[in-house]
């Protein structure tokens, strides 16, 4: 089995809701983790109406505004899956990073499959809490993004904008990362 390159990619959404399917995408921010200025953003338009009222006070995003400057889903996730290429030639694996991933991972899983058919992650995603954890040891409560960064001391703050959430999280990956434990020689 040929070992490729990997291409870790911070990914950010904002939905309508907990679960794709019955909830809309609304927003997905990405960047590079070690190039956190290559970045993709786009909004959506809505799959439907639904919404938990949280989540839109939350993100600052209107549905019917969505339902005139979003892109529709097929476009929205095409362009994404364009940029992931460009930036994961063919001799890298990209992998999908998130603060608390299996939320974030499941509406874009969910999407891609839906409207592209593939996702170019594959079926796994890398969590930084898990590996937060994993790395200091901490309980499963410590691993709250406020917890994380009172330890490390990143310089960017989350804001609810995908783009933004998206560097952020690169900048706690990037920091467990160096933070972690060396294996011995």
């Amino acid at each position: 089995m040929a070992v490729h390159e990997e291409v870790f990619i911070s990914v950010d959404v904002e939905a309508a809701g907990p679960i794709p399917g019955e909830y809309s995408m609304l927003s997905l921010g990405a960047c590079l983790v070690d190039a956190p200025d290559e970045a993709f953003a786009c909004t959506f338009r809505p799959v439907n109406r639904n919404f938990v009222p949280d989540a839109l006070k939350v993100t600052g995003l209107s549905l019917d505004e969505l339902d005139k400057s979003g892109k529709a889903p097929e476009e929205a996730m095409g362009a994404f899956a364009t940029w992931i290429s460009a930036h994961c030639p063919s001799n890298t694996q990209p992998v999908f990073v998130g603060l608390n991933a299996p939320f974030d991972w499941s509406f874009v899983n969910y999407y891609f499959h839906r409207f592209m058919g593939d996702n170019p992650f594959g079926f796994t995603a890398l969590d930084i809490k898990a590996y937060f954890m994993g790395v200091t040891g901490c309980s499963w409560h410590e691993t709250r993004s406020s917890a994380i960064a009172k330890l490390l001391h990143p310089v960017q703050k989350g804001t609810h904008d995908a783009l933004d959430d998206a560097r952020y999280q690169a900048e706690l990956f990037r920091l467990v990362r160096e933070a972690r434990i060396k294996p011995a020689a």
